[in-house]
């Protein structure tokens, strides 16, 4: 191994170091590959996709979560005004009405098409990466950016997505010189540990728009 790929290796386990996938912040084990972890991560991943700073779309997630609404049942069975309350209360003023809609129609689609489990979907797409981001984007309010967001971290639940580079963490990291692919950004970890450094990544951009 050349001297610059093992400093690429150092440099990412730093990186590593400490850190948190944001599903890990909410309180999800997507490794587990059950149901309501990962319909609250789709549902985050609508939340983080609206231009709104992270910070407080976490605090959103979090609100939505404490109220118990963890499935889509229970999602959808809350009155579009409790929605629309609790994401105001947390800060996501701005989108709060159009939001509760959208997790409505969100939760709906996933009861109906797919019995209220996201891994059904993966079954209609028989494990294949690009079938599974394009029935992603059939739910209102999860376009490009929610879809890389749900993948990044999804990988760790389908392994058929490894290794998944969404645009922001791949432009961060060949910033920091890190990679200049995502083939070579996954060489740097291991695949369960892979998803940690994309949110490494992808915090410390966020970091760099928020001082600049």
């Amino acid at each position: 191994m050349s001297s610059d790929a093992k400093d690429r290796k150092a440099q990412a386990r730093r990186f590593i170091s400490g850190a948190r996938t944001y599903s890990e912040e909410l309180g999800l084990d997507l490794s587990r590959n059950t149901p309501s972890p990962l319909f609250r991560w789709l549902v985050a991943s609508l939340l983080f996709s609206t231009r709104i700073s992270a910070d407080l779309a976490m605090s959103a997630a979090e609100a939505l979560s404490r109220q118990g609404w963890t499935t889509p049942q229970k999602m959808k069975a809350a009155t579009w005004e409790d929605r629309t309350r609790v994401l105001n209360e947390a800060g996501y003023a701005r989108y709060d009405e159009s939001t509760s809609e959208r997790l409505e129609d969100l939760s709906d689609k996933l009861i109906r098409d797919y019995g209220g489990d996201l891994r059904k979907l993966r079954e209609k797409a028989d494990g294949d990466p690009a079938t599974e981001r394009r029935l992603l984007k059939e739910f209102k309010g999860i376009g490009d950016t929610g879809v890389d967001i749900f993948c990044r971290e999804a990988q760790l639940a389908w392994p058929e997505l490894h290794p998944y580079v969404d645009r922001k963490s791949l432009e961060s990291a060949r910033k920091l010189g890190l990679a200049e692919t995502g083939e070579d950004l996954a060489k740097l970890v291991d695949r369960e540990t892979f998803p940690r450094l994309l949110a490494a990544l992808v915090r410390a951009d966020l970091s760099k728009q928020n001082r600049s």
